[in-house]
């Protein structure tokens, strides 16, 4: 049997404008370009190359009310899909989800117009999806919400980790009883758009709506899957690398930030075939996010040594961002502006950041020391270090959940 050839690709974010210019031609930031960009490279492989279906696995836009033209130029690259006969299935991701849950969500148009060859996952279902190589269905999961999966269930009195478990519990349960429907002849590929044990995280934290469902890799690596396609983890991922089925992130085609800076970004072509599905991540053309770190302490000229730690790094075109470390005696002969005239051929120059040595004591009485939690304790580390107020908050929101940890496990073993 000749395989079925599935482009797949998830969180595409069209709307994302930080680290950007105006663009005239669109009215918009230049950024939201390099998205639609790489969306052009997902479409123009899916035509040049002869796919037989596209999966795209959630997130279209930034948030859930995108603007007029996000909307037509998301549709224009369906358009071009429909127009070579390449069937393409949406999943509505949490991005893609209003904020009530009888709104519609930003993909139900192409739902309400009919058009030949899109189907839009709204809800956990089966989908038989017609190709020129045969049939293949595809099992949905969209991103988990109380309305979908937690509807006639009270959880009044419940703490928010305790409905957090009975979420991924029913979401588990359904998966199960999608997979009793199947038709075991076909090949069959689950789609979702949640979290899964053990991925490991990208940017996405950074910009998530909503709180987050974990599943356990064991409620999808097994039959009757031949493959999975995951979207919401921006990093491209085989959770189940050696094993069958695939257990497959996508990740996402364009860099939303600095926290991706050493991620490779593209999209995932599919072998389909019943048992013995493979798959090669295509990369894209991704916009480069480069940090220089120059240490000028030891210099006699501290402005030329940032210079030359400059030339060391191919910055045109990057989004750029210069951390300079200086002895207080260096940051007067400092000349800035002689960096700035250095990345003239940078795309973007985020930030030129002095980190001056200096020496601190930290000032607190023993009592007040006492009285201080981890997380106080932190934020005053963080804040005498002078970490930048985006880094602080990532940090901070990982040690919550560390700590939160800690204290569960201490509630057990006590």
């Amino acid at each position: 049997m000749q395989a079925i050839r599935i482009l797949h690709f998830a969180d595409l974010h069209i709307g994302v404008e930080s680290y950007g210019h105006l663009d005239p031609q669109m009215g918009v930031s230049s950024r939201v370009r390099d998205f639609l960009n790489r969306f052009d490279e997902v479409v123009d492989y899916a035509i040049g190359n002869g796919v037989d279906a596209v999966i795209f696995c959630g997130d279209a836009y930034r948030n859930r009310d995108p603007g007029a033209t996000y909307q037509r130029e998301f549709a224009r690259r369906i358009k071009r899909l429909v127009d070579e006969d390449i069937p393409i299935l949406l999943l509505v991701g949490n991005h893609d989800l209003p904020a009530m849950p009888k709104k519609a969500s930003s993909l139900d148009i192409f739902h309400t117009l009919e058009i030949p060859g899109v189907t839009v996952a709204r809800r956990p279902g089966i989908y038989r999806i017609e190709t020129k190589h045969g049939p293949f269905q595809a099992v949905t999961v969209p991103y988990p919400t109380r309305a979908l999966f937690l509807a006639g269930i009270s959880y009044r009195g419940k703490s928010i980790e305790e409905i957090d478990r009975l979420m991924a519990r029913k979401v588990a349960e359904e998966i199960e009883n999608l997979a009793s429907k199947v038709d075991e002849e076909l090949p069959t590929v689950l789609v979702g758009h949640f979290s899964v044990m053990g991925a490991r995280y990208g940017s996405e934290r950074s910009i998530m709506l909503g709180r987050d469902i974990i599943l356990a890799k064991s409620v999808l690596a097994s039959s009757p899957w031949d493959y999975v396609a995951l979207g919401h983890i921006h990093r491209h991922q085989d959770l189940n690398e050696g094993f069958y089925p695939p257990v497959v992130y996508a990740g996402s085609l364009e860099r939303i930030d600095f926290g991706e800076e050493g991620e490779e970004k593209g999209f995932v072509e599919v072998y389909l075939r019943k048992g013995e599905t493979t798959y090669q991540f295509i990369p894209v053309k991704a916009r480069p996010f480069i940090t220089i770190e120059a240490d000028v302490r030891a210099a006699r000229d501290p402005t030329e040594a940032a210079l030359q730690a400059l030339s060391q790094h191919q910055v045109k075109n990057a989004v750029v961002r210069v951390n300079v470390k200086l002895l207080p005696e260096q940051e007067a002969s400092f000349q800035e502006r002689k960096l700035m005239a250095a990345l003239k051929d940078a795309y973007y120059i985020a930030s030129i950041n002095r980190d001056v040595e200096r020496v601190y004591r930290l000032r607190l009485e023993v009592k007040a020391v006492e009285e201080l939690g981890p997380r106080e304790l932190l934020e005053k580390y963080l804040e005498l270090k002078k970490v930048s107020e985006e880094r602080r908050k990532l940090l901070l929101q990982y040690a919550e959940e560390l700590i939160r940890e800690e204290e569960a496990s201490g509630d057990k073993a006590g």
